[in-house]
């Protein structure tokens, strides 16, 4: 490369590393304990709870919604979902139909009995607080789109780092730490090696971050243009009212009738955005490792309890779906998350070293600066 080509390249690492280092040390902060949430939830809850008839038939899911909605007097249904290990029925309640989180309630359901299931210890405490911070750092959508914009950020000073790298490996061999220069050449060398080594777990957490700020928008336009001939037929109707809706139970009987390979996740109540303003939208996925991430709705009309139909998501929410437990490493298990967890630290160091490089390299180019100045005076 040119003199001038690496300048460019320089400039680039140097400012896009500047401008996202604060906030992805942040993220990489509020992720490290994120990444074993399972964990410290079980580890504050070492009691297990157990339902109130563990051989009793489980009743049935308008039952159910009937004791959430009790519970809630004045709000509609959300959303509501299953829990896969325990015979909990999980309801979610708001005042309006496409009310905002903050003004969400989540309540959790006995299916045996209908009674509620205590929460476990810290929900809605630390980990959901740095859930928030780390996904919108309470700002909503516009946090996560800066977020966003961060991440785009580093995805450069990875790629323009590597590209500045390259060529100094042909000088000296691949993971050489010169130990016995300088501070500032020996962190250089450290942040270089540590760079090559996690260049590809960056990569992936650094796109499928960035693809998880733009959920929102994604599911906009998946319910927007996906389903826009669903809601056709229906013009300015309002919102049924959740007391004139088709039973639950039967439109989710409907649903896995449709598609007996999959399994049922959660049903999006109408009005919201993961369905129509017509429809219980019946999300179902997959029962191997491969496809359980990927969701298919099935709609069924919310007032008559007609099969709408089964929809394959578009590519761009089989995106969204996949990267989500990517950007965790929820994949395999604990021995995965360790692994990332190990390379979110050295990940740490790299910015904090990159940082610390930064400052040095101004300092020292700062002296003969201060050195001739003294010398003028002295004159």
């Amino acid at each position: 490369m040119t003199a001038s080509t690496i300048r460019a390249w320089s400039f680039v690492h140097t400012w896009t590393s500047l401008v996202c280092t604060a906030f992805l040390l942040m993220l990489c902060v509020t992720g490290l304990p994120l990444i074993f949430h399972d964990e410290f939830e079980a580890a504050l809850n070492p009691h297990e709870w157990t339902p109130a008839n563990p051989d009793g038939p489980r009743l049935d899911l308008d039952t159910i919604l009937d004791r959430a909605l009790e519970n809630r007097p004045g709000e509609v249904p959300l959303f509501m979902s299953f829990d896969t290990d325990r015979p909990v029925v999980n309801v979610t309640t708001g005042p309006v139909p496409d009310a905002p989180g903050s003004q969400m309630h989540f309540e959790r359901f006995d299916a045996t009995s209908g009674d509620m299931v205590p929460a476990p210890a810290d929900a809605g405490g630390f980990m959901d607080f740095l859930l928030q911070f780390h996904t919108d750092m309470f700002l909503g959508l516009p946090g996560m789109l800066f977020l966003g914009a961060m991440g785009v950020a580093f995805l450069a000073a990875i790629i323009s780092g590597l590209v500045l790298y390259w060529p100094f490996t042909r000088k000296q061999s691949f993971g050489v730490v010169r130990v016995q220069r300088s501070a500032r050449v020996k962190w250089l060398d450290y942040h270089n090696l540590l760079g090559v080594v996690i260049l590809a777990w960056v990569m992936v957490v650094g796109v499928t971050g960035v693809i998880n700020t733009l959920a929102t928008p994604i599911y906009d336009t998946w319910r927007s243009h996906a389903l826009a001939d669903l809601i056709a037929p229906y013009g300015e109707r309002e919102v049924p009212n959740p007391d004139a809706m088709a039973s639950l139970d039967s439109a989710v009987r409907r649903a896995v009738e449709a598609a007996p390979d999959m399994q049922l996740q959660f049903v999006a109540f109408p009005g919201g955005g993961f369905s129509t303003d017509f429809h219980y939208a019946i999300f179902l996925h997959g029962n191997s490792a491969v496809t359980e991430h990927l969701i298919a709705p099935v709609l069924v009309d919310a007032q008559t309890g007609e099969f709408a139909g089964l929809r394959e998501m578009p590519w761009y929410v089989k995106m969204l779906s996949l990267s989500q437990p990517l950007h965790f490493g929820d994949y395999g298990g604990l021995p995965l998350k360790i692994l990332w967890a190990l390379l979110d630290i050295a990940t740490i160091v790299v910015l904090v070293s990159g940082l610390y490089l930064w400052i040095a390299r101004r300092r020292s180019s700062r002296r003969p600066l201060l050195a001739a100045a003294a010398t003028r005076q002295g004159a």
